[in-house]
């Protein structure tokens, strides 16, 4: 049976998860997307050029052409409201509802919804809505603070005293930007992910992942969008133990169930960012959508087929869906233009050779004459895939070494030297 899907968004994120429903060749796929993404252009039967937040004329657009279901990529629509309207045209969406999206939306709400309930996880916070009440605050707080504004930024609002700030600086960050921030206790340790198909009441799990955000190798620089990642073939990490992992598991399914209690069900992919502290897992936020770049190391090796778990989420029946990933080894890079994060280098051309056995996710860039050139942010990503981590590290680094122009990518994601050193520096933090 033929199924219509509209993907929304035009990034490296939806190219997966594009090139995960085109797996199906029964399914047909519709995009809407800001600027044309090469890559899903030459997969989708339709693309409709439009800003993802201009709610009614996406409808319009998945009206008129009959759609049967929608996946939501970016988190901006998803604040717009557009699952509630794509639904209530009768178009089901794997996406929350724009009151179920404050989980990543209202960093207040997470706070106090976790508070609530009870949930395990929650770090010491503040909610603040007037910079000298913050400004009290900051001063009086033995320790350092995380100043988290409390509306969508992007990945990059968030300032940390003792890494970005002292405490001026973070009395000045929160005047600049109107007082209406979570100031939250400094948590250190080591980082991962763990996303989740979310069908409104159950979880299933995805393989962890490590992201890394600093845009320079050794893990220092500007914080990015994320210039790569890397999974593991028993889709552990090295430092998340198996009761740390179902701990990290049971904060996600505590926090669904309390969404269900208060009447404003789940469903969707829920992203678990955690810090893996002396304590155990603590939450450093959750995400109302798929990582970027997390979601092309799990798509790229799941077994399933997507659609099949597309509807089991918009059904709210993912008990009956089949879900598995090959054991395998995974290693994301991006590429990005000169300059990035703080002054990219945009309009540059590109020349891609051969790139081997990598997976190629095109994300902000644009294909001219039939040159692809760089435009302000991540470029490309090539995701490598293996029987072990080395493996998937050199698929990895090949393909993004056969790039050339004005671009740089991180070499050393996905390295055993670079893991175990990240690993020794970081962990030395909590103990």
């Amino acid at each position: 049976m033929v199924m219509k899907v509209l993907v929304v968004g035009g990034g490296g994120r939806e190219h997966a998860i594009t090139r995960a429903l085109s797996c199906n060749s029964d399914v047909r796929i519709f995009s809407v997307m800001a600027r044309k993404n090469p890559g899903i252009a030459r997969i989708a039967e339709q693309v409709l050029i439009e800003r993802e937040t201009n709610v009614p004329e996406i409808v319009r657009f998945a009206t008129r052409n009959t759609l049967d279901t929608a996946v939501i990529g970016p988190e901006a629509p998803l604040e717009a409201g557009i699952v509630d309207h794509l639904e209530a045209a009768g178009i089901p969406c794997v996406g929350p509802t724009r009151a179920a999206a404050r989980i990543e939306t209202d960093k207040a709400y997470c706070r106090q919804l976790m508070e609530r309930h009870g949930i395990a996880g929650c770090p010491e916070y503040r909610v603040c809505h007037d910079p000298e009440e913050a400004r009290k605050f900051i001063e009086a707080y033995d320790g350092d603070l995380a100043i988290k504004p409390i509306g969508l930024t992007g990945g990059k609002g968030v300032r940390i005293m003792g890494e970005h700030v002292d405490v001026a600086g973070a009395i000045e960050y929160v005047r600049q930007i109107g007082g209406d921030v979570v100031l939250e206790e400094r948590l250190l340790g080591a980082e991962f992910t763990l996303q989740a198909f979310v069908d409104g009441k159950r979880l299933v799990p995805m393989p962890l992942v490590q992201d890394h955000k600093r845009a320079y190798e050794g893990g220092v620089g500007p914080n990015t969008g994320g210039m790569g990642s890397y999974s593991l073939p028993d889709h552990m990490l090295p430092f998340v133990s198996r009761s740390d992992y179902r701990e990290a598991l049971g904060i996600m399914e505590g926090t669904v169930a309390a969404m269900q209690s208060e009447g404003v069900p789940y469903r969707g992919i829920l992203y678990g960012q955690f810090m893996n502290t002396h304590e155990g897992p603590r939450v450093i936020e959750f995400n109302a959508r798929f990582g970027d770049p997390e979601a092309m190391n799990v798509l790229s090796i799941l077994e399933s087929d997507f659609s099949r778990i597309v509807t089991g989420i918009t059904q709210g029946d993912l008990a009956s869906s089949d879900v598995r990933f090959a054991p395998k080894a995974t290693v994301c890079k991006y590429l990005a233009p000169e300059g990035y994060p703080d002054a990219p280098v945009a309009h540059q051309p590109l020349t891609i050779s051969d790139y081997g056995d990598a997976l190629l996710y095109y994300a902000n860039v644009e294909e001219r004459d039939g040159t692809l050139r760089t435009l302000a942010s991540r470029t490309l990503a090539f995701v490598g895939m293996g029987e072990t981590l080395e493996e998937a590290e050199a698929i990895a680094e090949k393909a993004a070494s056969a790039v050339s122009g004005r671009i740089f990518h991180r070499r050393d994601i996905g390295t055993r030297d670079s893991l175990e050193g990240w690993r020794h520096s970081h962990m030395k933090e909590i103990t």
